[in-house]
């Protein structure tokens, strides 16, 4: 990991830290509004279950399901650094896990990767160009590299957005970005 990606990672760490907890819920209501009009067509989505303080999904997962979207959460695999996937029904079976990241363990109801029509991804750190910065360990860029086929949708607070982000040869670009702001379209391919 490059030293200017870690120190970016503090900054944008720090900008999120400057949000308080209404600023959170309303910024993520907003987000999910932008949202919602890229998911109406879409059945089968992947989405991140929210920690605090990242863009809060719960509201949007749950509308999800309202929807009768099929909702799949991935489950992080620290031992090969993968994810593994799984359909959501219930997200009382939540519980904190690895990172303390929410996931259905001890609930899990295996979801193939194929079905996935969109992917909603969480950021720390995002340009216009759709270069995203993660928490630093690969797990989506490597799931995305794998899956090249399937739309992404980065979600991030305004203040995380940098002007420019050294991007490396495995760092997948979002499709779109979406703050609270409204939707960055960022590849001309995106629908």
């Amino acid at each position: 990991m490059s030293d200017s990606k870690m120190a970016l990672r503090q900054v944008a760490k720090i900008q999120r830290a400057t949000l308080d907890e209404a600023q959170i819920s309303d910024y993520s209501r907003r987000i999910r509004d932008h949202l919602i009009p890229i998911l109406k067509e879409r059945e089968t989505v992947l989405v991140y279950a929210s920690k605090c303080p990242e863009v809060d999904t719960m509201p949007l997962i749950k509308w999800l399901l309202k929807e009768e979207k099929t909702v799949v959460v991935p489950i992080i695999q620290r031992e090969d650094c993968s994810l593994r996937l799984s359909c959501l029904v219930d997200p009382a079976v939540l519980v904190p896990s690895t990172f303390q990241v929410p996931e259905p363990i001890g609930h899990e109801i295996p979801a193939d990767p194929s079905a996935i029509e969109v992917v909603i991804v969480p950021m720390l750190a995002f340009d216009s160009a759709g270069n995203r910065l993660g928490y630093g360990a690969g797990y989506y860029d490597r799931f995305l590299a794998r899956h090249q086929d399937i739309p992404t949708i980065g979600l991030a607070f305004s203040c995380q957005e940098v002007s420019s982000l050294p991007a490396d040869e495995n760092d997948i670009r979002m499709d779109w970005i979406i703050t609270e702001q409204g939707t960055i379209c960022c590849r001309k391919n995106a629908a």
